[in-house]
């Protein structure tokens, strides 16, 4: 069977066009992959579980019947991106952070944005996620985002959109790095010849950044990173990203505030800390500003924040971005602060806080998927062409009782990729988190975690919902570079 037997379905394919041609950058992976029986594919995908299980490669989900912690589901087959496609696309991701961060300075500063009317001010004050306390802070180089993982899919109609913005703690890089690892164990031969951007060097560029926002009296900034504990959903990426940094990951209770100023507890006595890439929630950030009853966080660490002493990555208040109803105001922000139009757009979104647009949503809600402004992880959202009756009026309940807690957008029909599903390829639903870091300038890391919808006909690839991940592979042409070597990094 193999490739010979595989079909688009009608959707949009990321490796093949409608008549089954590689699309560009796929055409050396496609001819790869045709040299394979799908016993041998099958066979190659046993061997990506088993690394995976050996290297310890897990997430946590919580409630889940069988335990906490479960391996992390991958699939050999890679997610190709040809080198210009992907140009636009990180011109685009470049453009939409700077102008979140300016927005974020400006709600947090003199809110210019909300007195020339751009964006309403009832959004902004009755968002969950706008934090009061952080009125007037100025972030350590005047970065509030430092990390940012930019949800992205493309629709039937082939074009790149954004379906999300995460500004908080966004999670999955770390899979990124050993989905990388485990092809070139697994299937090295579907490196050769290709020349594939590397993705080996995030946690330098990560340190790199973390060190450049250091408060100025730090001149060996010592760098640790804050985790909630081994129960949360993203402790593998924490303990991870420490180890390959080479840095110290602390909880909360290892560390002390004295005099304003942040120490870690050592064998050697208090140790200053300087930069803090917290994987903790605002609210549990600090008990004495936020969530009196949180045990994870560090009493006193907003203060020595205030007072210059410390960088919080990402800054306190960063979240006011993720939220879905400010993301439908974001080709605006993007206009108001740059002068420019969007370079990727967003999904068409109805803000349901909006009367007008509400009453849209409500007429028409059986053709729409309805989100919750503030969730995550695929949790509370309806799919309306797929909802029961009963579940379309219970949503309607909702909306009407909290509007400004929900979203709407068009199903969109997500592209494909060939995934292995025993011994055949199927087409299963992707979406892209690619990850930019924001400090002496604007990086992005070349492709991202493509994340994959393992169940046929799912359009939800959160992990905790049953999704998994494949490599994405940036590609690059040969004509010019000789050999056709795979690019530093990229082969095995």
């Amino acid at each position: 069977m193999g490739l010979r037997a595989y079909r688009t379905d009608g959707f949009w394919d990321e490796l093949f066009d409608e008549q089954l041609r590689p699309r560009p950058g796929a055409e050396q992976v496609v001819r790869r992959l045709a040299e394979f029986s799908s016993g041998e594919l099958a066979a190659r995908q046993r061997a990506a579980d088993k690394a995976l299980l050996t290297m310890g490669i897990t997430f946590n989900v919580y409630g889940h019947e069988a335990g906490t912690e479960k391996i992390w589901p991958f699939d050999i087959v890679p997610r190709v991106i040809d080198a210009a496609e992907w140009s636009s696309i990180e011109r685009g991701l470049k453009q939409r952070i700077h102008a979140l961060n300016c927005f974020i300075h400006d709600l947090y500063q003199q809110r210019r944005i909300i007195r020339d009317r751009v964006v309403p001010e009832w959004l902004v004050d009755s968002a969950k996620s706008y934090r009061g306390p952080c009125a007037g802070l100025d972030p350590p180089r005047g970065v509030w985002c430092h990390i940012t993982g930019t949800d992205l899919v493309r629709g039937g109609d082939g074009v790149m959109y954004v379906l999300e913005d995460n500004l908080r703690t966004p999670s999955g890089v770390s899979y990124v790095l050993e989905n990388r690892e485990v092809m070139k164990r697994t299937f090295p031969q579907l490196f050769d010849g290709q020349r594939i951007s590397p993705v080996e060097n995030y946690p330098e560029k990560l340190l790199a950044m973390l060190q450049y926002i250091a408060p100025p009296q730090a001149r060996d900034p010592t760098v640790v990173v804050l985790t909630p504990g081994i129960y949360n959903s993203a402790y593998f990426e924490h303990s991870f990203l420490a180890r390959q940094m080479g840095v110290e990951l602390v909880q909360g209770s290892d560390l002390v505030v004295v005099d304003r100023v942040v120490h870690m507890r050592t064998t050697r006595g208090l140790e200053r800390v300087d930069v803090i890439y917290r994987r903790i929630d605002d609210d549990f950030l600090d008990p004495r500003v936020f969530r009196p009853d949180s045990v994870v966080g560090v009493p006193g660490l907003m203060e020595a924040y205030r007072a210059g002493n410390v960088a919080l990555v990402n800054a306190p208040g960063t979240g006011i971005a993720d939220d879905k109803a400010v993301y439908a105001y974001v080709p605006q922000i993007i206009r108001y602060y740059l002068g420019e139009d969007a370079i990727l757009p967003n999904v068409p979104t109805w803000v349901c806080g909006e009367r007008a647009q509400c009453d849209h949503v409500l007429a028409h809600l059986a053709e729409m998927v309805v989100k919750p402004a503030n969730e995550s992880g695929g949790y509370g959202i309806v799919l309306g062409p797929r909802a029961s009756a009963a579940q379309l009026e219970e949503c309607r309940a909702r909306i009407r009782d909290n509007p400004r807690n929900f979203v709407a957008q068009p199903m969109l029909a997500l592209s494909r990729v060939p995934t292995v599903v025993g011994d055949a390829l199927e087409g299963r639903h992707v979406d892209l988190r690619p990850f930019i870091l924001y400090g002496e300038e604007i990086f992005v890391l070349p492709g991202g975690l493509t994340r994959v919808a393992l169940v046929k006909g799912s359009l939800v690839v959160n992990s905790s919902q049953g999704g998994g991940s494949k490599d994405t592979w940036v590609v690059h042409g040969t004509q010019g570079h000789g050999n056709g070597r795979a690019a530093p990094g990229g082969g095995a």
